[in-house]
C-alpha cells in the first residue's frame, strides 16, 4: 500500500466521520432532576421533569434517593458525568451548602420544593412553606373550632420546607403574626389559648416508622383531638392506625400532599383536608429554567431568586376535580 493511498483513505475516512458528526446534529443538554426521596409525590414531579424534556428535547434523569448519603452520591455522580444543570430538592442543607456551592460552580443549580437559601443556587422552585403551614393550620381550625390536642407527624426536620411548613401550623393555631424564622423545640409541648400542640413525631422516611408513630401517639394520648401528616406518606400511616384501633372520625386527619389514600379519605370523610403543592409544575419549571440558562438566558429569574407554585386547600368539595386532574397528568384512567 502506498503512502499516497494511505494519504487519501485517512482523509476519506475524516471526510466520512466529520459528515457523521454533522447528521447527528449537536449533543442534547443533560440535567439531572434530585429529589429528597421516594413517593407518589414525586413521580408527579418526575412525570413534570419528563414532560419539559420531551417538550425541550433534552435528556432528563430523576433520581429518588432513600437516604442523605444516597442524595450526595447521586449529585456527585451526575457532576461526574458532566450534566448541564442540576434541580435538587436539599435533604440536610445546611450541611450540605459546601457540597452545593461545588456543584453550583460547576453546573447552573437549582433547588426545589425544599430550598437551599444560603447556597449559591440560581433560584428555588416551589411553594412558600410557611405559608403553606398556615393554610394547614387553617384546616385545623375549620375541624376542631372549639379547639384541641394535636400531635403533628413529618418525616424529617432537617430540611428548610419541614421546619417552616411545621412552624406555619404552630403559628395559626396559636394566632401568632408570621415570622418563618420563628421556631419552637419539636420535644416541647406548646399551649394557646385553644388548641395545643403534644408533640412532633419525625421518622425519617421510614414508613414502618411513620405508622409506629401515629400508634404511639393514640396509646400516649387517648383522648388526643387530631392528627397532622405534614409529608406525603404521614396521612396514609395516620389513617390506618386509626383503623386498625377503630378510632377513624373519633379523631381527626389534616394532611399534607396528595397521596391517593389522602384524598380518598378525603372523599369518605376520614380525611378533613390536605394542603396540596405542584410537584408536576416543580418538575417541570425545574427543567425549563435550567435549560434557559444553559442557553444563556436569564429572563427566568426576572421575577427573583424564589419562583413561586403556591400550595392551596382541598377539602372534600374540590377532591374529586383535583385528583382527575391528577390522573390525567401521570396518564392514569
Amino acid at each position: 500500500m502506498t503512502r499516497r493511498f494511505l494519504y487519501t483513505a485517512v482523509l476519506a475516512a475524516f471526510s466520512l466521520l466529520a459528515t457523521s458528526c454533522r447528521d447527528a446534529g449537536p449533543a442534547k443538554k443533560r440535567y439531572a432532576y434530585v429529589t429528597n426521596g421516594v413517593a407518589e409525590f414525586w413521580t408527579l414531579a418526575e412525570a413534570g421533569a419528563n414532560k419539559a424534556g420531551t417538550e425541550l428535547d433534552v435528556d432528563v434523569s430523576v433520581l429518588m434517593p432513600g437516604s442523605l448519603t444516597d442524595q450526595k452520591n447521586m449529585l456527585e455522580d451526575a457532576l461526574t458525568r458532566g450534566v448541564d444543570g442540576i434541580a435538587v430538592s436539599p435533604i440536610d442543607p445546611v450541611n450540605q451548602t459546601d457540597m452545593l456551592n461545588r456543584i453550583a460552580g460547576a453546573a447552573n443549580l437549582v433547588t426545589h420544593d425544599s430550598d437551599a437559601p444560603d447556597s449559591d443556587r440560581k433560584a428555588y422552585i416551589g411553594m412558600d412553606n410557611y405559608k403553606a403551614g398556615r393554610l394547614c393550620g387553617q384546616l385545623i381550625k375549620e375541624a376542631l373550632p372549639e379547639g384541641g390536642d394535636i400531635m403533628i407527624l413529618i418525616g424529617r426536620m432537617e430540611q428548610d420546607n419541614s421546619r417552616k411548613r411545621r412552624q406555619g401550623v404552630i403559628d395559626e393555631l396559636l394566632d401568632r403574626s408570621s415570622d418563618s424564622s420563628r421556631f419552637d423545640p419539636p420535644s416541647e409541648v406548646i399551649k394557646g389559648e385553644k388548641y395545643t400542640i403534644l408533640g412532633t413525631l419525625t421518622d425519617s422516611f421510614d414508613l414502618a416508622k411513620a405508622k409506629a408513630n401515629a400508634e404511639d401517639a393514640l396509646s400516649r394520648h387517648p383522648d388526643i383531638s387530631a392528627m397532622v401528616g405534614l409529608f406525603a406518606y404521614n396521612p396514609p400511616a395516620i389513617i390506618q392506625a386509626l383503623e386498625q384501633a377503630g378510632k377513624i372520625g373519633a379523631v381527626k386527619i389534616i394532611g399534607f400532599d396528595e397521596d391517593e389514600q389522602t384524598l380518598a379519605g378525603i372523599q369518605s370523610g376520614a380525611v378533613h383536608g390536605t394542603v396540596v403543592q405542584n410537584p408536576y409544575e416543580y418538575g417541570y419549571q425545574s427543567v425549563k429554567l435550567l435549560n434557559q440558562l444553559a442557553g444563556g438566558d436569564e429572563s427566568g429569574l426576572a421575577g427573583g431568586e424564589f419562583i413561586s407554585i403556591p400550595g392551596r386547600q382541598i377539602r372534600k368539595d374540590t377532591v374529586d376535580a383535583f385528583w382527575a386532574d391528577l390522573k390525567e397528568k401521570l396518564g392514569k384512567e
